[in-house]
């Protein structure tokens, strides 16, 4: 049993969230929360405890995680997971007292946000509850923060001007308003801010700030602008870890879906505001469309294994027979339900919410052998393959001017980068650069080897690639067919910011890949490890070619050499130079060395006799 929760904790995300521990019956004995799920829960499982920690980890049978889109945000889940369920094991909380508010008494001058047990009857608003005093603290501090509030011992207006501000203002944690020039009413301006953010009303706060910085710059107050855009920020940051708790979303029920080495259909409850659970269920990918594959599982899901009924049910993508399931639903239900597919705004982000976590719980589920198989499936679909790309080569040809043009070939078997097959090329008696002949030159010369026998040229691969366009994979086609060799050969196109973007055939095709973020970034991946060896094979030439000849100079080591060429970037230019020019990069002694060995000897450029390398270097 201990394995086998310690090899589930293992995979999980390195991202925030809630742990929920559950005991033989799967009833929730315990809930944590987690900066990192992955290092929280699975230090459960590994070492000794305290006695009181190790009791309840001795009853764990099994455990469910949701992720959550910040820390904030998993404080305020923990809170509503415990609420609901009252775990054993959460000993704060046995009875309402374990439930503290936030009390803010707007009729006070310098009103403050303070921890309550309760909720009095004495005028003041009160927030929750939440679920434990740390817990609430952290949430007064988080918006005291943002709001520039106090959060010291001080109390208002008693201990205005009568000490030097605190660490906090120093930090730029708060506005001071401990000092002599404070105004009272700023304060309280501060303060209904907070009473809307803890209202879960930050939009009406965000557009209020947002015209209040607009005025001011049209007033030419800059300054002011400057703090109100800094303040916004810092609250469109909290509105957004906050977005769990908005009573917006009472009663709604977040749906996500993913595909990958498995497909994940999850569904996140919403219930008085609180987001209260998750339920997941994972399956082989369906042969349906995102769209048709959604509706039935909402209609399985709901129709079968649900005991009470959500107002509304948000999708994740809009669904072709959205009425006719909206009416089945509603007929179950006894009373409406609706069905949305949110575009924007908060409802938006709870289904990024839900998507989120359908990704993690495939890649908790499935090993990384099983998604790659799954990517070079759909890679081997896309492309209409007749065999799966088990082996991909790919080709760059690289020019970086001194020492020739180069190509490089990498190979990737199972989706994997396999170095002792790698291959490098030299390109020879070509006129020029010319990167269409250098490339064929390079798929020749290792098919070539293929036809005539060589071992360290076999096997074929499945699927071959080259960096460029259409007339790239044009001319490794050529080759190809000069030595009666057929594989599959596309060119690796790149966008604006030098990402592929696509993959497109030898007579022009494209094939568009950025919709499949796992083969976007396998196809990406492959692009930018073929180019890396591609340089660094030129640079080591370059290197080589350099020191054959700086080398030979007395008194010029490794250190010196690099530093000329460094600062020179040719042996033409450091024969070029002036023994002032030298003096500059190098002591005294190595500079006279340098400019007698270039100007008193009469000798060949040392460059132009360096040896040949070898053509295909294992």
């Amino acid at each position: 049993m201990l394995d086998t929760l310690r090899e589930k904790a293992n995979n999980l995300p390195q991202l925030p969230g809630v742990y929920i521990m559950l005991d033989e019956q799967s009833q929730v004995i315990y809930v944590g929360k987690a900066k990192k799920l992955k290092n929280r829960v699975s230090s459960y499982f590994h070492g000794e405890h305290l006695p009181k920690v190790q009791a309840m980890v001795d009853k764990v049978a099994d455990f469910n995680v949701i992720v959550a889109g910040s820390e904030f945000e998993a404080l305020v889940l923990e809170n509503s997971l415990i609420k609901r369920h009252k775990p054993h094991y959460n000993i704060l909380l046995k009875d309402d007292k374990g439930y503290p508010f936030i009390r803010v008494d707007m009729k006070s001058e310098y009103p403050a946000m303070t921890l309550s047990n309760k909720a009095g009857k004495d005028g003041a608003r009160y927030f929750g509850p939440y679920g434990g005093r740390s817990q609430t603290r952290d949430i007064i501090s988080t918006i005291s923060k943002a709001l520039l509030l106090p959060d010291c011992s001080r109390k208002f207006p008693r201990d205005i001007g009568k000490e030097r501000p605190c660490l906090n203002y120093h930090m730029g944690s708060c506005a001071g308003w401990c000092l002599k020039d404070s105004s009272a009413e700023n304060y309280r301006r501060s303060m209904q801010q907070a009473v809307l953010i803890l209202e879960g009303k930050s939009g009406e706060l965000i557009d209020e700030l947002k015209a209040q910085m607009e005025q001011a710059a049209e007033e030419l107050r800059f300054e002011r602008a400057a703090e109100i855009r800094d303040r916004l920020r810092a609250i469109e940051r909290l509105a957004n870890r906050q977005r769990v708790i908005s009573t917006a979303f009472a009663d709604t029920d977040a749906v996500g879906f993913c595909r990958g080495a498995k497909s994940c259909f999850t569904v996140l409850h919403f219930v008085d505001g609180d987001l209260v659970g998750k339920d997941v269920e994972m399956m082989d990918e369906p042969i349906e469309e995102d769209s048709e594959a959604v509706s039935d599982l909402v209609r399985q899901y709901f129709t079968a294994h649900r005991g009470g009924w959500p107002k509304s049910i948000l999708l994740p993508c809009e669904i072709e027979d959205r009425q006719e399931l909206e009416e089945l639903l509603s007929e179950t239900a006894g009373r409406r339900v609706y069905i949305e597919t949110p575009k924007r705004g908060e409802r938006l982000r709870l289904i990024e919410s839900a998507a989120l976590n359908a990704k993690e719980e495939i890649q908790r589920r499935t090993t990384a052998a099983q998604r790659r198989s799954k990517t070079l499936e759909w890679l081997q679909k896309a492309l209409e393959l007749e065999n799966f790309p088990q082996r991909i080569e790919a080709f760059d040809v690289s020019n970086l001017g001194d020492t020739g043009i180069v190509a490089a070939m990498t190979v990737h078997v199972d989706g994997k980068p396999l170095k002792r097959d790698y291959r490098k090329f030299r390109m020879k008696d070509l006129e020029g650069q010319d990167d269409y002949a250098s490339m064929y030159q390079a798929v020749y010369r290792r098919l070539k080897h293929f036809v005539e026998g060589d071992e360290k040229f076999s096997p074929l691969p499945d699927l071959l690639l080259i960096d460029g366009g259409d007339r790239h994979a044009s001319v490794a086609l050529e080759a190809m067919e000069a030595l009666n060799v057929h594989v599959p050969v596309f060119g690796m196109v790149k966008d604006d910011r030098h990402r592929t973007r696509a993959l497109i055939t030898p007579d022009g095709r494209e094939i568009g890949i950025s919709g499949n973020q796992a083969v976007f970034a396998l196809i990406g991946g492959i692009q930018e490890e073929t180019h890396r060896f591609a340089i660094e094979y030129q640079r080591s030439l370059r290197s080589e070619a350099y020191g054959s000849s700086l080398d030979k100079i007395p008194g010029v080591g490794a250190k010196r050499r690099d530093d000329l060429i460094k600062a020179f970037k040719s042996v033409k230019a450091i024969r070029a130079a002036s023994l002032e020019q030298l003096r500059l990069v190098v002591p005294k002694n190595t500079a006279q060395a340098v400019y007698d060995y270039f100007n008193k000897k009469e000798s060949e450029d040392p460059c132009a006799s360096s040896p040949e390398r070898q053509e295909e270097e294992n």
